[in-house]
């Protein structure tokens, strides 16, 4: 993490009519809430409460890189080809059909990348290949 990130899904908490001070730790992911509170006393000040809480943040972000990642280029029921980002594509064109495969991926968020393959240029089978290969390249290089 950047120090531009330092501070990423963390908030001060003083509450000194309760005495309550520390660093609260706030993330959801994939709609399932995340929080901690990392009390000053319990971890020997502030500076402390605000290590244990980015060590805690970061590795939640960690887990969910993982678990982004095994969902990635892997079967789904979801969709006729069978994996996430390639699809079967049909187009017409002054009456005239063309098929292709197509991986598609989002380098980043508000991006949306494809590349198609023609099954009438590689034939069926090595036109999906191409497009399973393009996706797992362009997902493990984004």
């Amino acid at each position: 993490m950047g120090s531009s990130d330092d501070t990423y899904a963390l908030a001060r908490i003083d509450l000194p009519s309760v005495r309550t001070h520390g660093w609260q730790v706030r993330l959801q992911r994939r709609g399932a809430k995340y929080a901690k509170f990392f009390g000053d006393r319990v971890y020997g000040g502030a500076d402390e409460s605000l290590r244990a809480g980015r060590n805690w943040r970061d590795q939640l972000l960690q887990e969910f890189e993982r678990m982004d990642q095994a969902r990635i280029c892997t079967s789904s029921a979801r969709n006729r080809s069978g994996v996430v980002g390639v699809s079967k594509i049909t187009v017409i064109t002054n009456g005239s059909s063309y098929e292709f495969w197509q991986a598609s991926w989002s380098p980043r968020p508000g991006r949306r990348r494809c590349v198609k393959f023609s099954i009438r240029r590689y034939g069926d089978k090595e036109a999906f290949r191409l497009a399973v290969i393009a996706r797992e390249d362009a997902v493990g290089n984004s």
